[in-house]
């Protein structure tokens, strides 16, 4: 019964991931610094080291003959659940440091409550995990700060990344049913303890640079977790799964 719902779990964590580290590789060559592009592709592997983790351990469960890279590149739109936030564009800095803060100060209340799962595959990698996501939030809560407290240019456009980014938070504050079930069986991370830890910390880092925090977003026709996604996600998937797809037998 649990690994009928530990599957969409995992998809849930390593589907995110796995946008999120695309995502952050569309900046190779167009970065505004070597050293952010350099920054910007290690934590776009760390994410994408992360979740292969996750979609392999899915893969073992469902067991119908695909591996992790399957999971990855052979799914549709409609089978991903992935967080809305993480597929949005990257958009200027400001828009790709926001996402960046607000998808890590979740990821880390996540895997700091998995960490202690009855699970040991699952603490397992949330540990590993931790140790990275630690240094992520660090780097992008930074930004935010020399964002939301420099220029009025840079200042502008973080408030514009906030506005445009902040509907898709409804997902980071609130599990479904399944995740519940999950963390009271002592597996899942809490949704509401991660939700009142990424509110705090996204408080906290908005209130160091008076930034304004947005009221809680609310719930609309689009989930992630259901596999209803924006329009941004088949237009990635399409670029990332093009090879494995042209190419299926294809070896390194």
């Amino acid at each position: 019964m649990h690994n009928e719902a530990l599957i969409p779990y995992l998809l849930l964590l390593g589907d995110s991931a796995l946008v999120q580290g695309q995502r952050l590789c569309e900046w190779c060559g167009h970065a505004p610094a070597i050293e952010e592009e350099l920054a910007l592709m290690n934590v776009g592997l760390d994410l994408v080291g992360q979740a292969r983790n996750w979609l392999e351990y899915a893969a073992e469960l469902l067991d119908d003959g695909r591996d992790g890279d399957a999971l990855a590149f052979r799914r549709e739109e409609r089978a991903y659940r992935n967080l809305l936030l993480v597929e949005q564009p990257n958009g200027d800095y400001a828009v790709t440091m926001t996402k960046q803060f607000l998808y890590d100060a979740w990821h880390l209340a996540v895997l700091q409550g998995l960490a202690g799962s009855s699970d040991e595959r699952i603490a397992g990698i949330a540990a590993k995990a931790l140790k990275e996501v630690t240094y992520h939030l660090r780097r992008s809560s930074e930004w935010v700060q020399r964002l939301g407290g420099g220029t009025a240019e840079s200042r502008q456009r973080i408030l514009a990344a906030i506005a445009s980014l902040w509907r898709f938070t409804v997902e980071l504050t609130a599990g479904s049913d399944n995740e519940v079930q999950l963390a009271k069986a002592g597996i899942a991370a809490d949704p509401g303890a991660v939700g009142a830890a990424w509110l705090k910390q996204v408080s906290e880092t908005f209130a160091s640079v008076e930034l304004p925090l947005p009221k809680a977003a609310s719930h609309f026709y689009l989930d992630g977790r259901k596999g209803l996604h924006t329009e941004h996600l088949g237009l990635l998937l399409a670029e990332m799964q093009f090879l494995p797809r042209a190419y299926p037998d294809a070896t390194w």
